[in-house]
């Protein structure tokens, strides 16, 4: 092991302060706390990780399903046929022609592709684009902010497969590794099918809800358009306004709701089917196809974006995977929803054929008069429902983008102490109820609004294609004729609706455009701006030499107490406490260096949460402490993460003293070999401490500790180290708890990022400019951390970049 005495030069110290931060003594520090979960939502959490279900719990997860996952993608028969036939049916065959593309639609996207395919590719059972990305970032290195380190690899949430190096997948993920543009790419990618999830949450409340108030008028065609669209302004303002309740208290009702909505469109298809025409089901026949492509013309074209409509909520489907097990969701699926759609776009297929005229309004027209207000109640609440399950999925995108910093800072709510996944965020939400109030008021009919979100659904189907052929090379190692055939046909189908999309941008398809437009540039520049923040920090870091130059006492006088000093590096000393002691007289007499990291999963076990290391000699009483985050982790706003931290950092002292106590050697990389035995000695050896049921778990490193001199050491090696270490373990502890008594400050580093004069054009708008504005108005380092202002100190320094 190498000594902080053997070192001569400050170069070489530098690269010891590399190798320790890297590889230093790092320890995974296991306590099992308790979670804000009931019994009950415990048993099925851990009835899901072992995926052993009874029949009986999996129907009953199945029937809960659809309230969650189905409202959007069952709303589509509102307005589908509207859409495709804005100018009324000119010929009864392309009312067949377009229920058979329905047919072959929804057989194809959202069954075989995403229920039976993409809803495998599952991060843990999470769902959604950065869920993909994610998966990705733990098969290649592509991750944009190179915070990694191969401790974070020891997750036992940190599931990713090997392969061989000559094999396609070694050769693909080298290919992406290769150029950071390409990383770049992928990161665009990924943030384009986020931001048009966003659109989703604008678009989705504002057609469901303004097609299921329509209904008013088909029953009154005395009513204006304008009193439809202020019941639906009415009736947005009302669910935007319900968010920051959450949907736990009410959520028992959406899955009985949405059921009994599939059961009344399907009984209302077949009772259309055998009144008006049972010829209709000769459209399950693609030559009908054929036939209405073969008709041509830009009308028959350009109305494939309506039938598009018939598949909208397929990526809500997977985005609300992580709710519940993917058998389930595929039962619910087969059995209830796919059957139901498609007997309620025959069933109105059949009525046209019998009332061309009628196709506005086809499904009110369809309906019974005997149960037209039951139906239309039943379908004002479905399009509520459909609203909601949309906007918790914007919520928890973002809260996924923000863990991954590509979003601003923004405060997050969360709604449930039972279901942890229950987030409300108010800004988003005031946005989105703002720009849906805007879409709804602004076009007042289906039909533009319905061009914008055929936009919206198709690019992000086409970015999941994309995604998924990565996963299904890296990840699930699949032959390349098997990712051919995959990719082939999803985009023979998805190239073919965005190309008639393309013809409608111009009748509202440029909305969801110029939203993603905005949150792209928005999610882009906050993403650029923490980038070089962190390159900049990590090129500037304190040099270890410099730090042991100032002795024990830094350089300063000691006081009592712990000064927390917040850092984004979860290695290395930052520049902001270099710029702490050179600027004030006194520094605390116990430094801690917290980071909190964001990883690549989608938790980490409460267990598994802290690393603590040394940094330094034992008398420097520096150390440092990585807090590491899933992006589906919560971090509540409480008191105990203080107590966590200070819980880990004793446990640590006095591993680390009982370490020293069991070897005959001052080499570290002995541990990593008893890390069972120690472990039990531990536990047995300090039965008596505060903190009980204890697991720990040690990383193999080196740390920088001075080596004693061959005459220092004692004859009886272990008798005496392990004295000394247990009067060294008591000392320690005793000094770090009368510290603790003394007062905890916490030191956050108030960072001004600017460009350099050499920068160019765009880099000083994108930073002096559209970043400065972004860190303004976004929340404190502070209230994200929970640090109380009575004990918070900000140090503030300029980075150029």
């Amino acid at each position: 092991m190498k000594s902080v005495s053997d070192m001569n030069s400050g170069t070489e110290i530098d690269e010891i302060d590399e190798e320790s931060d890297n590889r230093g003594s790092m320890w995974v520090l296991d306590q099992k706390l308790d979670q804000p979960m009931d019994e009950e939502a415990g048993r099925l959490r851990n009835m899901y990780r072992e995926k052993k279900f009874s029949a009986l719990l999996l129907l009953r997860l199945s029937f809960q399903s659809l309230g969650v996952v189905y409202g959007d993608l069952g709303t589509s028969p509102l307005y589908v046929f509207y859409n495709t036939f804005p100018q009324g049916v000119k010929d009864p065959e392309d009312v067949m022609g377009a229920l058979s593309l329905i047919i072959y639609s929804l057989t194809l996207i959202p069954l075989i592709k995403y229920v039976f395919i993409v809803c495998r590719a599952n991060d843990n059972g999470q769902g959604g684009t950065f869920a993909l990305y994610s998966l990705l970032c733990r098969h290649a290195k592509i991750k944009t902010i190179p915070n990694q380190h191969r401790t974070d690899e020891e997750l036992t949430t940190y599931s990713r497969s090997a392969f061989h190096e000559q094999s396609f997948a070694a050769k693909t993920k080298n290919w992406l590794e290769r150029r950071p543009s390409r990383k770049n790419a992928l990161l665009i990618l990924v943030l384009v099918a986020t931001c048009m999830v966003i659109g989703d949450g604008i678009l989705t409340p504002a057609i469901s809800v303004l097609s299921a108030a329509g209904g008013i008028k088909v029953n009154h065609p005395d009513v204006s358009s304008k009193v439809v669209v202020v019941v639906a302004v009415v009736v947005l303002v009302v669910l935007f306004s319900m968010q920051h309740y959450g949907t736990d208290t009410v959520s028992w009702l959406f899955a009985p709701i949405v059921l009994l909505w599939f059961l009344l469109i399907g009984g209302i298809g077949i009772y259309n089917i055998w009144k008006y025409d049972a010829g209709v089901l000769r459209a399950f026949s693609p030559a009908y196809i054929y036939r209405y492509l073969k008709r041509g013309g830009k009308d028959r074209w350009t109305s494939l974006g309506g039938v598009m409509l018939c598949i909208t909520g397929t990526e809500a489907l997977y985005a609300d995977l992580g709710h519940f097990p993917v058998l389930a969701i595929q039962i619910a699926f087969t059995v209830v929803v796919f059957p139901s759609l498609l007997l309620a776009y025959s069933g109105q297929a059949a009525y046209l054929m019998k009332h061309e005229d009628h196709v506005i309004d086809a499904f009110y027209k369809s309906i019974p008069d005997r149960i037209y207000w039951p139906v239309f109640i039943v379908a004002t609440l479905a399009a509520i429902i459909a609203s909601q399950a949309t906007i918790t999925a914007t919520f928890s995108i973002i809260k996924q983008a923000l863990a991954l910093g590509c979003f601003p800072r923004v405060r997050v709510i969360h709604t449930s102490k039972n279901f942890l996944g229950q987030i409300y965020i108010p800004d988003i939400n005031w946005i989105l109820m703002i720009l849906c109030i805007a879409v709804t008021a602004g076009f007042e009919n289906k039909s533009q609004i319905g061009n914008a979100y055929g936009t919206a659904v198709v690019i992000v189907m086409l970015a999941t294609t994309a995604l998924m052929v990565l996963i299904m090379i890296l990840v699930w190692h699949c032959h390349w004729l098997l990712v051919l055939l995959f990719t082939g046909l999803s985009l023979i189908v998805e190239c073919t609706y965005f190309s008639a999309v393309l013809f409608k941008i111009n009748q509202g398809g440029w909305v969801p455009l110029v939203i993603a437009a905005a949150f792209l540039l928005i999610m882009y520049v906050w993403h650029y701006g923490t980038v070089k923040r962190y390159e900049f920090e990590m090129h500037s870091r304190v040099s270890m030499a410099w730090i042991l130059g100032l002795g024990p006492s830094l350089g300063l006088v000691r006081v009592p107490g712990i000064g927390l000093v917040y850092t984004e590096l979860a290695s290395g000393v930052p520049r902001i406490f270099s710029h702490f002691i050179t600027n004030l007289p006194a520094m605390h007499s116990v430094v801690v260096f917290v980071c909190i990291k964001d990883l690549p999963v989608y938790m980490v076990p409460e267990e598994e949460r802290f690393l603590v290391k040394r940094i330094g000699p034992k008398n420097f009483h520096m150390f440092r402490c990585v807090a590491r985050y899933g992006y589906k982790d919560l971090r509540k706003k409480d008191d105990d993460f203080e107590r966590k931290l200070f819980d880990s950092l004793f446990l640590f002292v006095r591993l680390e003293s009982m370490m020293e106590g069991c070897s005959d050697s001052d080499d570290y990389s002995i541990y990593g070999q008893q890390t069972e035995k120690s472990r039990d000695a531990f536990l047995s050896k300090n039965a008596k401490t505060t903190i009980s049921d204890v697991d720990l778990t040690i990383s193999s490193m080196d740390s920088i500790m001075p080596e004693k001199s061959p005459s220092s050491r004692p004859n009886s090696m272990t008798m005496s180290s392990g004295q000394v270490g247990n009067r060294t373990e008591t000392d320690e502890l005793e000094f770090l708890t009368s510290c603790r008594d003394a007062g905890v400050v916490h030191i956050l580093g108030n960072t001004v990022v600017r460009a350099s004069r050499e920068s160019g054009f765009y880099k000083k708008i994108t930073v002096d400019y559209v970043y400065a504005f972004l860190r303004k108005i976004c929340r404190e380092n502070s209230a994200i951390f929970n640090v109380p202002h009575e004990s918070l100190l900000n140090v503030g320094q300029i980075f150029y970049v």
